[in-house]
Parts: structure tokens; sequence; C-alpha cells
């Protein structure tokens, strides 16, 4: 698309078009695109055809619809995140993801779906309502970044923003057969923020494949000094050609992340042809995991921690589950705070350890295939009670709490048509990494050719 764009193949105001015109074809029955803005996206779309006639530069993205997570502050557009406490909430100025992706072209269609203020990994809200898995409706399709991916695979979008803290990028991936990745802490940077030292909870791209969702990573990254934490490389170091042979790649297959999760009988099936296919382009593939002690306290104290630090105030008018979240944060000590920070430095050097006899681990995005969309969570896999709404999302949110960059990658298909995805982990920093081993793997397996029918 961008491609045709700019060699006017197409216009700017006619791809718009096509895409609004898609969301009112299919959207009843996804849900996923929850705010539009018609008159303003075909007004941008006519500036931007202007702009290209009149021989002016245009950005990478030029003249691309995108909508934006509704957690994402977008200027004069209403940002609920999925509360009541928002629905009216008309953001005066964009966020720095926003402000990237509509600097580099890109024309705003509308706003995606999210679960309340992000937390959980299903999208639903009291505003909004459900929204559906497109490959089978009465499934979830993930969350947070739920709308994002549904819309992605239902042709609403050719690109989506999203966060990811404990999966939000990777499960909406995984559910949805696009993808998904979840960057370095710092590669992304964030602003405003109300932590802004944080590294667990980062934002970055989501695609249909993965050189589309590099080309919006080559917008999203770069350093602003606004984010204490921001990485120095340009952006453009995601922008070239993902090829790369590899053979030779040493690779470690974890598909229970060395015992720390249940995984569902139906993931390990449709996932089990992996490791052969990297076999088969060179790699040596061996069954090895790192040592991952500590990661679930880490992660759930310092996610609690989060929660009661910025969302306290709210905290009775917030939905149940993220109310207890706020509790849990309330009631940690500095002696709390303490050990988990020690217990994820502890877990960084066991994982930069392991990194050094292989280049990227292999392991489920989601320990379940997409579940039933009437149900708040998963409360067991494979007859293993998972009583709280974090628990099935482990396999994600364990990675998280290491530091590590990872991305969904489509990888295939339950019997009854459920996509599953794989999660491609790199080493600390080793984004690019993961997006090439990604790209071999999509280009050799085709899996995320297959649309759904809605």
């Amino acid at each position: 698309m961008a491609r045709a764009l700019r060699a006017r193949e197409v216009s700017a105001r006619e791809l718009v078009t096509a895409h609004l015109e898609r969301i009112d074809e299919v959207d009843g029955r996804v849900n996923a695109v929850v705010t539009r803005v018609p008159e303003r996206a075909l007004a941008e779309a006519d500036a931007a055809d202007a702009r290209l006639a009149a021989g002016e530069p245009v950005g990478p993205l030029h003249g691309l619809p995108i909508a934006h997570k509704d957690t994402h502050l977008t200027a004069g557009i209403r940002t609920t995140f999925g509360s009541p406490l928002l629905a009216d909430f008309v953001p005066d100025a964009d966020e720095l993801v926003v402000e990237r992706i509509r600097g580099a072209g890109a024309i705003t269609i509308g706003k995606t779906n999210v679960p309340e203020f992000a937390a959980g990994s299903h999208t639903f809200n009291p505003v909004f309502g459900t929204t559906a898995n497109p490959y089978a409706r009465d499934r979830s399709a993930g969350g947070s970044s739920g709308g994002a991916a549904a819309a992605l695979a239902s042709g609403m979008h050719p690109l989506a923003d999203g966060s990811d803290m404990g999966g939000s990028l990777r499960n909406p991936a995984s559910f949805c057969n696009v993808v998904g990745l979840r960057p370095s802490p710092g590669r992304v940077p964030s602003h405003p923020s109300a932590l802004p030292w944080a590294t667990m909870g980062v934002q970055g791209p989501m695609a249909r494949t993965v050189a589309d969702a590099a080309l919006l990573l080559s917008v999203l990254a770069g350093p602003d000094p606004r984010s204490p934490i921001s990485l120095d490389d340009p952006g453009s170091t995601f922008g070239g050609p993902l090829d790369r042979d590899l053979a030779g790649l040493r690779v470690a297959w974890a598909p229970t992340l060395g015992g720390a999760v249940t995984v569902d009988p139906a993931v390990t099936a449709a996932l089990a042809p992996a490791a052969a296919v990297f076999t088969g382009l060179g790699a040596h593939v061996e069954p090895d995991c790192p040592d991952l002690t500590g990661a679930d306290d880490v992660f759930r104290t310092l996610r609690a921690w989060q929660f009661a630090a910025t969302m306290g105030p709210q905290r009775d008018r917030v939905k149940a589950a993220l109310a207890a979240n706020i509790d849990d944060g309330r009631r940690l000590t500095g002696d709390d705070l303490a050990r988990a920070e020690l217990a994820r430095a502890a877990l960084f050097h066991r994982v930069r350890d392991f990194f050094t006899r292989y280049d990227v681990l292999l392991a489920p995005v989601s320990q379940v295939p997409p579940f039933d969309a009437a149900l708040e969570h998963p409360t067991g896999i494979d007859g293993v009670p998972h009583p709280h709404y974090l628990d099935w999302m482990a396999s994600a949110y364990l990675v998280s709490a290491a530091g590590l960059p990872a991305l969904s990658v489509p990888a295939g298909f339950t019997p009854d048509g459920l996509p599953v995805g794989l999660q491609v982990v790199g080493p600390p920093r080793g984004d690019l990494l993961v997006l090439q081993v990604g790209h071999a793997f999509e280009q050799a397996t085709q899996v995320g050719l297959r649309r759904p029918d809605v």
C-alpha cells in the first residue's frame, strides 16, 4: 500500500475510503474499531494527496489508515481507556507513539477497543462491550490490544499500535493470527508517562506481516529526551530488509517454559511442527529454557505496585479484578519491593547468560487457544485450576519480567480453526534479530496468509 501510494497508483482518499467501507461492512460482527472519525480522515487524506502531488516530501507511512489503541491519547478524538470514568474524555494532545505515527504520514481513522484500563488479556468493557475474535466470533480476541488485532485480521486497517505489560501485544496477535512485537524496554519511548522509569509496560507495533511490523517499528523507535529510558538506536535500524540466513542459528525450544506453565494440548499440537521448520531452515534446535525462578513474583509484585501507584484513586470505580490488583499493590511493603527487584536482577543475569549459548528462545505465546468470549478469563488449563485472571498469561508475562523482546508470529491452527502464535524471544535489546527470525519462519510457513471469513 505504501509503495502504491508513493507511486500514485492509488490515492490516500481511495485507500482511506476503502478501509472506512470495510469497517462499515464487517465491524458490526467484530466490534474492534469503537470510535470512528471518517470526515476528519478523509480531509487528512485529501491533504496527503495534495502534498504528494505538489512534490513535497512524504513520510514512510504516507496515506496509510490506522486506528489507534483506545489507551493512546489522540488529540481531538475521544480516548476512553474502556472506562465509564473517561467515556467522554477528549485529549488536547497526541501522546508520543501517536505523534510519531501521524508525523510519518499515517491517517487516523478511529480508535480500537480495549479492556478497562488495559487490565487483562480479554477485550471487553462497560463502554463498548466485547471485541469478537474474527476467526470464531464466540471467542476472545485477546487483549489488551484486542481491538487492534481483530481489526488487522479483518482488514479494517493495515497497521496498529499497541502496548504490552503481560502480553497485551502478543496474546491478541496469537489469538487473531497477526503479528505483535513486544520491543525491548526503551526501544519505543513513552510520553506522557506517570512512571517514566518503569520498564514492565512497553508500546509497540502490530501488523499482518513481520515486515509490516518492522516498518511501523522504524517509525516508533528512536530516542526522545522526554523518556529517561529511551534507547539511542535510530528507528531506521528496523527499516531495511529482514532477510537472514538461519543456518547455524542456535535455537532453544521451550514448549512449557521449562515446566513453568501449563499449556493446553491443542496449543502444544499446533506448535509442534515449529521446531522442524527451524531445523529445515538450517538452525540447531535443542530443548532448553532459561531458569525463570522468581519471574512470576517479579511480575505480579511490580505490576500490583504500578497499578496502585497509577490507579489507586479510582479503586472503587473500576472492575473487580483491577480493584483487587490495586489492593495487592497497597499491601506491599518496602521489603516486598526489594525482594522483587533483587529477584529481577538475578533473573536478568541468568537470562543474559542463557543467551550466550542460544540466539533465540521459542515458546508458546498463549497457554490456551482463543477462549469463550463470555468468560472473563480461563479458570483452568488441561485440568489444572487457574483461578486468577493473570494465571493463563504466564507464558507471556514471564518474558516481560525478564525484560526481553518477544514476537508473536502466526504458527498454526487448532482442529477447530482457532489461531495459535509462536513466541520468538530474543536476548536483551535483540529486537532486530527477533524480527529477522520471525520473518524467516513466516516466509517458510505462510500461516499468516489465512484470513478470517467475516
